[in-house]
Order: structure tokens, then sequence, then C-alpha cells
């Protein structure tokens, strides 16, 4: 049956506005049909060695080209790559596989993550009222929140990293790159992949990907994944969480009807859940500048020779010295503890997402393609992070300890865009209209759960009612609501076979407002309103200078809106940040294709950087040392634009080569200088000018990898051999602390035994044996010296009581297991 242009742009106009309504609402139902994933090849078999490296397919200018002949620093991580490397979520990515792309956790909670590329990487940013330095895409929908990030990962065709900024084409806040997610559709024939594995700290995993055959224009898709991990950290409190565990569940269902040649409707629905407890934060350090250390008398005030320690005499702090460490607490040095020396209450955390999206897509003529993308989405975070236990507060005798982070946060977004993608003569373009908007909310409390005996020598726990939800003394309340207009193009105009200019630009208008309605218990009246519009250009010119040499200069600009920080006194607010960059590259196939080299060199300056001066208050008293602390363990936190301009400069170098029949060897390199004006610190007296970092961001990276297969037998069965190695020196993990990290370096292995043929249907078996951190290396990945030295007073006096050591959180331990994958 043939219809007229106008009678199918009406359909597709009635399938966004009953279809996708309908799904929303039946949501619940969708989500019980989720079970499995696509079915693609098993394991993809090396590249003829005749033919040297394939091609690679990505879709980062809005279609589909060749990796190699677009003008992006863009990194591919695909099928193969996760198999090998066993990335199950976001966070597996965080030990270095693309150098320039740095994921970390905020706190030590897996429940929500920080990504940066190219040295833009916010230190907090998940809070009600501010946006992401890097975009998150799934399918081309951006993710607001950090919250959720961690999620499983479903049937993936490729994670492309997108390396600078990217505002011409894609959503929002893409000053630093993007990170698109790309799922795999339904393919309309019967096939399906089943995963099943087990490993070491009670870990399991599963999956179920099934593609059903097309009936009447319609193709459906079903996937499912579980995965499990017990505490690598282990809590001696009885029927207590211990720390980094895991248990993820998610399934997703996804119908594509083509209804007529050039119009297509993909919808989906998706739903997940995360269980997760945090990373351990261990005392590597006690008293390590070496203060006097005191003794509670009889009265429990702290002395030393005899003395009331810390008294403060015309404002200056008379015999000063820090509390005595409990015998019960552990110092760990560089040791990672797999066993908590303090028992503390912990129950896991819960990240629930959901989404609902629709692509509709319709060729109005051969050289034009019209697209819709709309799309609901929604987070929720039950929060109960106890990691520190006693290794973040001072002892004193019959005091409370460990603090109990807890928060509630719900947000829900929904966007649409329109895009319209064409081709004529020599000019391809895209052009198109962009809209988001969401609501978020949370509050949050901050109890402690066990209380100190006299001496130190043992503890009791709280009554749990203090941190049941509905006794919170709630240290804060935020809500916000955000929308962001946009108008974006980009064209290329080819004028020489071997010559294509670039040019494109972004028009966009955010508007937020919010309110800060309650601290420490106490309602507030504090509200926060942005309203701001720019525009950013782009200007690419890219020459062919053989036929697999290519070579591009590119300009471009970012943005990051303003906001307000929801754990300031008063919901300070913050203005934007903005970014220009200026990058060259070349991307070389060479030796008949056997060997492939992509350069990138680029020179980023930042005005407005967002800084955030972070404080956490763990001295259970006042500077009398006697006088209880009403603050104890209140976070506070203050946002500041840095004066003038932050630079980041950088190189990058991606190689491939096609050694031999069967072996593969790779490496990736990234080198990031950084940049910030010394910033006010609003946090102490005077608001002195204090030196600033950026965080999670090593001036080298590297990463390694080796692929090796040989034949086995007659068939396509094969023997695959996979490891990896990834460096990153030192970094700064608190935008205000001068304290670095530990550099690291990670192994990781696989070997397989692929394609084993189980009947003559087709149906194939692999078995792999993998490990993660092969080496079981050990190494900080966030450090904090805040509690190693005194704060200042008001008056500028020395107060000591909170004087402790650096905390820190250690990488995984090594993991491994064991994996079958059955291809039907």
């Amino acid at each position: 049956m043939l219809f007229s242009a106008r009678t199918r742009w009406c359909l597709l106009s009635g399938i966004a506005a009953l279809t996708i309504p309908a799904m929303a609402q039946a949501a619940p139902a969708a989500a019980a049909a989720a079970a499995a994933e696509p079915a693609p090849t098993a394991e993809a078999p090396a590249a003829d060695p005749a033919q040297g490296l394939g091609d690679i397919v990505v879709t980062a200018t809005r279609r589909e080209t060749n990796l190699q002949r677009t003008p992006i620093a863009i990194s591919v991580v695909d099928p193969t790559v996760i198999k090998d490397r066993h990335v199950q979520s976001l966070i597996d990515l965080a030990d270095g596989t693309v150098p320039s792309l740095r994921v970390a956790t905020f706190e030590a909670r897996q429940s929500a993550l920080t990504i940066g590329i190219r040295g833009i990487v916010p230190f907090d940013q998940n809070q009600t009222a501010r946006d992401t330095g890097v975009g998150v895409y799934i399918d081309g929908v951006y993710l607001g929140r950090s919250q959720g990030l961690n999620a499983a990962l479903f049937d993936v065709a490729r994670l492309e990293v997108l390396r600078g900024p990217q505002g011409t084409l894609f959503g929002r806040n893409t000053e630093g790159g993007a990170l698109s997610i790309v799922t795999k559709g339904p393919s309309g024939e019967f096939g399906g992949r089943a995963v099943a594995g087990v490993g070491n700290y009670g870990s399991y995993n599963g999956e179920l990907h099934l593609d059903l055959p097309e009936v009447h224009n319609v193709a459906v898709k079903l996937d499912g994944v579980v995965q499990h991990q017990d505490p690598t950290t282990r809590n001696p409190l009885s029927g207590q969480a211990g720390w980094n565990q895991y248990q993820r569940v998610g399934g997703r269902i996804t119908a594509l009807w083509k209804p007529v040649d050039g119009v297509s409707a993909e919808i989906s629905y998706d739903q997940a859940k995360d269980e997760n407890t945090p990373f351990y934060s261990q005392l590597v350090t006690y008293n390590p500048n070496g203060y006097n250390v005191g003794a509670y008398n009889a009265a429990n005030v702290l002395t030393f020779n005899g003395a009331a320690c810390n008294v403060k005499v015309s404002g200056v702090t008379t015999n000063p010295c820090i509390a005595p460490l409990s015998p019960l607490v552990t110092v760990s040095g560089g040791n990672r503890m797999s066993d908590a020396d303090i028992g503390v209450p912990q129950q896991v955390s819960v990240d629930r997402t959901h989404g609902t999206a629709a692509t509709l897509k319709y060729d109005v003529a051969p050289h034009l393609q019209l697209r819709s993308i709309t799309a609901w989405r929604g987070v929720t975070t039950d929060q109960w992070d106890n990691s520190g236990g006693a290794h973040r507060s001072i002892f004193a005798p019959n005091t409370n300890f460990s603090r109990y982070s807890l928060s509630y946060l719900r947000q829900t977004q929904f966007s649409q865009e329109f895009q319209a993608v064409g081709s004529a003569a020599q000019l391809d373009y895209a052009v198109g209209l962009y809209y988001f908007t969401e609501r978020a909310r949370e509050f949050a409390a901050t109890p402690t759960t066990n209380k100190w005996n006299a001496t130190g020598t043992g503890f009791t726990i709280n009554d749990a009612q203090t941190w049941n939800m509905a006794n919170w003394l709630r240290q804060r309340d935020s809500n916000a609501v955000a929308h962001s207009y946009a108008a974006f193009g980009q064209a290329t105009y080819s004028p020489l076979d071997v010559v294509h200019i670039t040019l494109g630009g972004r028009y966009t208008k955010d508007k937020r407002r919010g309110a800060l309605t309650m601290i420490s218990g106490v309602a507030t009246p504090y509200t926060f309103t942005y309203d701001n519009s720019r525009f950013d250009p782009m200007a690419t010119v890219a020459f062919d200078a053989a036929p697999n040499v290519n070579l591009y200069a590119k300009y471009a600009t970012g943005y990051r809106a303003g906001g307000a920080n929801a754990r300031s006194s008063d919901f300070g607010a913050f203005g934007p940040e903005a970014v220009k960059s200026y990058e060259v590259g070349a991307k070389m196939d060479l030796l008949d294709r056997h060997v492939r080299l992509n350069l990138a060199g680029y020179i980023m300056d930042r005005t407005g950087t967002q800084i955030d001066f972070d404080f956490v208050d763990t001295n259970p008293f006042l500077a009398d040392g006697r006088t209880a602390n009403p603050n104890y363990t209140k976070h506070t936190e203050n946002t500041r634009n840095a004066p003038g301009t932050s630079k980041i400069r950088g190189l990058e170098a991606d190689l491939t080569v096609k050694a031999a029949e069967g072996l593969t060897l790779g490496a990736s390199y990234a080198y990031t200088y950084t940049k910030v004006p010394a910033t006010p610190n609003t946090l102490l007296p005077g608001s002195p000018l204090t030196q600033v970092f950026v965080v999670f961001t090593p001036r080298n990276a590297g990463s390694a990898f080796a692929d090796y297969e040989v034949p086995v037998g007659s068939g396509d069965m094969r023997l695959r051999f996979h490891l990896d190695g990834n460096y990153a020196d030192p970094v700064y993990s608190f935008q205000n602390e001068t304290t670095r990290t530990d550099k690291s370096f990670v192994m990781n292995g696989r070997i397989a035994l692929a394609d084993i043929p189980m009947n003559d249907n087709g149906q194939r078996l692999t078995v792999s044996l993998w490990s993660r951190n092969l080496l079981n290396e050990s190494y900080i990945y966030r450090r904090s010296a805040a509690n190693s030295v005194p704060t200042v007073n008001n008056d500028g006096s020395l107060n000591y009581g909170g004087v402790l050591g650096d905390y820190a959180n250690f990488n995984p331990p090594r993991t491994f297991g064991v994996e079958g994958t059955l291809n039907f």
C-alpha cells in the first residue's frame, strides 16, 4: 500500500501522540516482560590479515560514517572490548579503558558516578540545581543526573567517547565531550544470546537477549540482565551489608514498526534496579603532621602535660593537641582492608531507573530524512552510605561517631528532539530543534550510628529510629525545575574531493528555578533562578592528504549552565562556565591498513570554572574541647566561579596494529595539563585565594592490549587470548586539596574458546575465563587530608579538635570468573 508524504507524516504524529503515552501508562506490564537481549555473532572474529584492519562505523555526526573519515576525536568501545574486559556497567571503565575518559564515584558511592573527558571533570554534580560537565546519552537521549548511571548495561552495540565540545549536534553540556551509548535494535529475525557466569566474591551474572521474528512489519526485541557481587570488605556487625557489593537487575522491550518503506517507529521501555553499597573509607595515616597527642582525664577533658588542650587566650590557641586514637581503629596505610575493624549499620542504596523512548524516521526524499526522538526518563535513589565508620571522626569518650549519609532523590525528565539529516551535491547537513526539562528533589540526613564507651575500647549502636526516614533530621531539602531550548545545525561542504569544510552552531536558552527549603531541620527561604542564552559555534577543515590519511583542524566552544549548590548554607548561586577549544588531528591507516594511528592535540581555555569548596565537620566538640558541636558531621560546600582563564592542554594517540595472522596489538595515550587560577574560598575566614585543581585527571594515562586468536579444529572454533594494561598518574580527588592519590596500573585478562558448534542449527557456545585487576594491584583512587590539619575558627584561631589523619578509598580487588555464552 502506498501513502502520500502528508499521510505518512500524519501517521508518525499519531504514533507519537497515542502510542508513547499508552506505553508510559503500561510501564509495570512492560517491566514484567523483561527478558532478553539481541543475537549478533558470539565472538567477532579477527579481520582477515590480508585485508588489514576493518572499518568502524560511528554516528557522532548523526549519520553513519567511517571512524577514520570523521574529523572528530573518537574512541569506540565495541562488544568485543566489553567482553574482553568484562565490562558490566560504566564503573568498570574507571580502570582507564579510554585514557581521556575518567570515571569515578562521588564520595565512595557506586550509586552516583562522575564522568569526565579532557579535564572537564566536575567534583560534585549530583545535586538538584546543577548540570553535568560531560553529556551521557543512551540512543541519543541525554541523561540528566549522575544518579543511576551505574545501572547494568543492556545490549550495547558500542560506546562512543566523543572528545572535546560536541554542542552543535548533541543535546546538553558537552563542553568536555559526550559519552554516547548505542544499543542494538530489533533485527526482525529470530535469534538470541544467553549468558551465564560465576566468579569470586559470590558473584554471578546472567543475560538473555531475544530477537523475535517480524510479524506484520513489527519486530520485537527483549533484553534482561542480572549482576551480583558480595562485598569485598566485610562488615563485622551482624546482619549488616558490607562494602562494594551490588545486585543489578534490569529489562527492556523494544518494538520496531515499519508500516511502509521509508517510515519507521522504534519504541522502547526499560527499567532497572541497582542495589549497592559504597567503597570502604579507610584511615591511611594518623597524625601525619606530628601534633601533640593528648589524653582524656577523669572529667573527659583532653589534656597534654597535665593542662587542658586547645584553650584560647586572646584569640590564640594554647597548648594545642589532638585526640588519641581508639585502640579499635586500624591505620591501614597502603593496604586495602578486606575486613572492617568497626562494625556499623549499613544497608544497600537503591537506584531505580526507568524510561520510555520513541524514535521516528521518515525518508522524505532519497537524500533527506526527518527524525523525532521523544523520551521520558526518571531515577530515584535511596542512599545509605556509612562508609567511614570511625575512620573519619575522632575518638572522644561517650560520643557518637560514624556518619550515616542518607539521601532520597527523585528526578523525572522529558526531552524532545527533531532532526533533519540530508545531503545535496557536495553538501551534507543536519539541523534540528531540542527541548529538555526536568524536575528534581532531594532531601538528606546525617545521623551518627555508633557511640564510644569512655575508653574507646568498645561501642554501642544507636537507636535505629534515628535513621528511619520518617524521623530524619533533614540536613537539607532542595528542589529544582530546569528547561533548556536549543536550535542547532551543522553542514559539511566539499568544494574538492579532498577538502571538507564543516560549519555548525547551537543556540541554547537555559532556565532554572529552585529552592532550598530546609537546613538542619529548620525551614529556610532560599530560592534560586537562572535564565541565560548563548550561541556556540564550530568550524572544521578536513583534508584527505592520501587515500587513508585524513587531517583536520577544529574550533569549537562549549558551555555548562550556572546553578546553585544545595549543600551550601544559603543555596549559593554560581554562574555558567564556557570553554573554547582549538584542535588538530590526523587519522591514518598505514601499511596496507595493517597499522591505524590516530593523533589529536588540543588547547582549551575555560572561563568561569565552577569550583567546589568542600568541608565535613567531624569534630564532636567546639574549640573549648567540652561543649558539644551542634554542627557535628554537617557537610558544607560552596561553589564559586574561578576568576580568569583555566588552561587545559592535551595530546592523544591511538594505535592499532594487525601484527600477524590472528594477532592484534593496540595502545592509547592521553597527556592532559590543567591549570585553574586561585579562587576565593568562602568557607574560610576572609575568603582567601586558594589554589584549586581539576579532579580525577592524570597528567599521563595510557592503555595497551594484545589479542591473539588461533583456529581450533576444522570449523569456526577459535581459542582467543586477551590481555590489557592500564596506567594513570596520581590525581587530585578534591578541588581545594593539594593531596593526590596513588598512581595506578591495572591489568585485565580473558581466555575464551569461541564458537563451539552445538548442533546443525547454527547454535554456538563460547566458554571464557576472565579476570579484572589480574595482578590484584591495590591503589588509592580517592584521598582527603582535610582531617589531618586544624581548621580555622572565625576569629582566626586554630581548632585542633577534629584532627585525625588522611582517609582514602581503594580500587576493587582482583575479581575473576567463568562465563558461558550461547548464541542461537
